[in-house]
């Protein structure tokens, strides 16, 4: 499930982002996608490509991986993000929500921390 008025957009800095044409309340879910779980060994390969950029780690010890479907990987980091993830392991499913009203017309952000509000740099700015 994504919700109709989201879509992919160019970005000026980071590429393409997601965006919404539409007002959404707060604690709205926008998102719901299923994820293929890779294993630890897959990850190390992942790990050595592009895809590194698109993956998240899986699982009550994060050994493993996953790549979500739908718009989930497109979405840009932000220390202050205006969404949240959560992963749903026994499903298979990453959601996304907003944590605040969102206006017509502005990028909805996920800290990549997992935590929407967590300031620790993440592995781009540790890198830079």
């Amino acid at each position: 499930m994504i919700l109709p008025i989201l879509s992919i957009e160019s970005t000026l800095q980071k590429g393409r982002g997601v965006f919404t044409s539409g007002d959404i309340d707060r604690d709205t879910i926008i998102e719901c996608s299923p994820v293929i779980v890779m294993t630890q060994e897959d990850r190390q390969l992942l790990d050595r490509t592009l895809l590194h950029d698109y993956i998240f780690e899986w699982g009550a010890g994060r050994k493993q991986c996953c790549m979500a479907l739908g718009y989930v990987p497109i979405y840009n980091h932000s220390y202050r993000a205006n969404c949240e993830y959560m992963m749903d392991y026994d499903r298979q499913l990453i959601s996304v929500k907003t944590i605040r009203f969102v206006k017509a017309g502005e990028e909805l952000f996920i800290n990549y921390n997992g935590d929407w509000n967590n300031a620790k740099p993440v592995w781009f700015d540790v890198r830079e």
